[in-house]
């Protein structure tokens, strides 16, 4: 079984996960550009028994227009994100692909939001699907 390891910029939070994500996806959304500081976020999905944590963490939790609630936990020292969870996937976390010591991952298998998506960025993949 794969294991992998994701941390905040100064290290101090870490996440890590076994198995292969469920689902690897990039979205277009503004809130994810503003939560990443660019064009698109990228992340990995895992089952909520699949990842454990350490390190302290900080929390915010968003409502999206749907009225479904986020939860994003940062590192407080240095401010990254590095897991998230709710909305659509209750029992799963979220971890962006840059935390990763090896963040190399498969191809996306989703797209989301790409009415968002700036012109310049394309997204390739042999299964991706793609939604607006």
């Amino acid at each position: 079984m794969t294991t992998r390891t994701a941390s905040c910029r100064c290290g101090q939070l870490q996440v890590t996960t076994e198995g292969d994500p469920g689902r690897v996806s990039v979205c277009h959304c503004l809130a994810c550009q503003k939560r990443t500081g660019s064009v698109f976020s990228a992340q990995g999905r895992w089952p909520a028994e699949c990842v454990t944590f350490e390190g302290r963490s900080s929390s915010w939790t968003r409502t999206a227009e749907s009225g479904q609630q986020t939860t994003y936990h940062f590192c407080p020292d240095c401010g990254s994100t590095v897991h998230y969870s709710g909305g659509n996937f209750l029992d799963v976390v979220a971890v962006p692909l840059g935390a990763f010591d090896d963040p190399y991952f498969t191809t996306p298998d989703f797209s989301v939001w790409e009415r968002r998506r700036h012109y310049w960025v394309e997204i390739f993949g042999p299964d991706v699907q793609h939604s607006d």
